[in-house]
Formats: structure tokens, C-alpha cells, sequence
């Protein structure tokens, strides 16, 4: 249960919740005291497994969940990250349409979020244009992001996508980035060996050092152009 002292907080992080919580005495703001708790995730916990029933849905408040995929051979890759005010439109789908959940779900960085148990979450849908907007939106950028992968995957060569992630994670204050080669497979959805050997090459021309558990940026702009490549 969620106790209305806490309503603004929430309505500052999630602002779709104004209409709903406005007025604590009314009906749909006492459905969500009742229905939703508020809970505490650390870091490497997992929220979900492929296969596992989606008993219900959680909205973060902080912190970050990585969503990702693993085959059989044990490749895996990333799908989407979600954030404070955002959710896993896979759980949303899932408990919609009854489905398991296709993926995993583990917590990157300790989160707090307000859980929704899956049958309250399919009548609130129902019943308040807050959630339905909520979901549809959610929905809309999600597949934007999704399709930006499947674009990645089947039409960009891999060093120019290794190149790009390395690009997008170092600044001019970071130029030594915390990376193994199996994390950037994990990222990119190939294997650790095809990583290892494209940072060779990006290393023998001097764009990059590679250490234990580190890769050091020395030609940002030679990486940006095989990016853009």
C-alpha cells in the first residue's frame, strides 16, 4: 500500500499520474493506494526470467533495468534499458496479453519503484485514460527502439558498431572506459572472440589501448569515423 504522503514524490517522477492522483480522497487515487506498493531493487537482482509469469509490473521511480536476451549457445544482447518514470513494456505486453515473458530482466543500479500487481494493472487499463496513454506511449518508444536493434543487427557492419559504443560511453573526462569484451558482446549480441579481434585491429592502428578489464580511447575522431562508416 501506498500512503498518500507520498503522492506528490511520485507525481514529480511520473507525471502521468497527476490526473489520477490529485484529489487523494478520490476513487481512482484510493484504487492506487491500495493496489500499488512501493519497493526497493538492488543492484544485480534479476526481475525476470524467460518464461516467467508476469504477476506484475513495476514503474521506476530510480535506478535502471537492462533488458536482454541470451540464445541457446549463450550469446546474448541488449534489447532496451529503462529509467525513473519509464517501465518494461514487455512486462506491460505480457500482462496484457497473458503471455511469459520473452527476455530477462536484471537491476544495474539500486531502484526503487512502485510495483502494480497484473489484474489490478489490466483494470486500471481499462478504466483510466492515464494508464492506456501511459502504456501506448510506452509502447511507441519502445518499438522505435527495437527496430533501431533489428536495424543494427542486419544492416551495420560490427566494427563500425563497436566503434559507436565506444564513442557513446567515453568523454573527454572518461577517456578509459571500464569494458571486458564479453560485456560489449553482451551489448552488441555477438561473441566475444569477433569483439576481441575488432579491438585488436582498432588497438595496432592506435585508436584505443586495451588493459585488464579496461579499453583506453586514444583517437576519438578515427573511432567516430569508423562509426559513421
Amino acid at each position: 500500500m501506498i500512503r498518500p504522503e507520498h503522492f506528490d514524490r511520485l507525481c514529480e517522477a511520473l507525471p502521468f499520474l497527476r490526473p489520477i492522483l490529485h484529489d487523494p480522497a478520490s476513487p481512482p487515487a484510493q484504487d492506487f493506494a491500495r493496489g500499488a506498493t512501493l519497493q526497493r531493487v538492488p543492484a544485480g537482482a534479476t526481475v525476470f526470467v524467460e518464461g516467467d509469469e508476469c504477476n506484475a509490473i513495476a514503474i521506476l521511480l530510480s535506478g535502471q533495468v537492462r533488458v536482454h536476451k541470451l540464445s541457446e549457445t549463450g550469446r546474448e544482447i541488449t534489447l532496451y534499458r529503462f529509467e525513473g518514470g519509464e517501465s518494461c513494456i514487455l512486462t506491460a505486453n505480457c500482462i496484457l496479453s497473458r503471455h511469459q515473458f520473452p527476455a530477462i530482466a536484471t537491476v544495474e543500479s539500486d531502484a526503487e519503484a512502485i510495483f502494480i500487481p497484473a489484474p489490478i494493472f489490466r483494470d486500471w487499463v481499462n478504466r483510466y485514460a492515464a494508464w492506456r496513454d501511459y502504456v501506448f506511449d510506452l509502447l511507441a518508444r519502445r518499438l522505435a527502439l527495437l527496430m533501431a536493434v533489428v536495424n543494427e543487427v542486419a544492416f551495420r557492419r560490427m566494427d563500425a558498431r563497436v566503434a559507436d559504443f565506444l564513442i557513446g560511453r567515453h568523454t573527454p573526462a572518461q577517456a578509459v572506459l571500464r569494458l571486458t569484451h564479453q560485456q560489449i558482446a553482451g551489448e552488441l549480441g555477438t561473441s566475444r572472440e569477433v569483439v576481441s579481434r575488432i579491438l585488436e585491429d582498432f588497438a595496432a592502428s592506435g585508436w584505443i589501448e586495451t588493459g585488464r578489464g579496461t579499453i583506453t580511447v586514444r583517437n576519438a575522431a578515427a573511432l567516430a569515423a569508423k562509426a559513421r562508416g
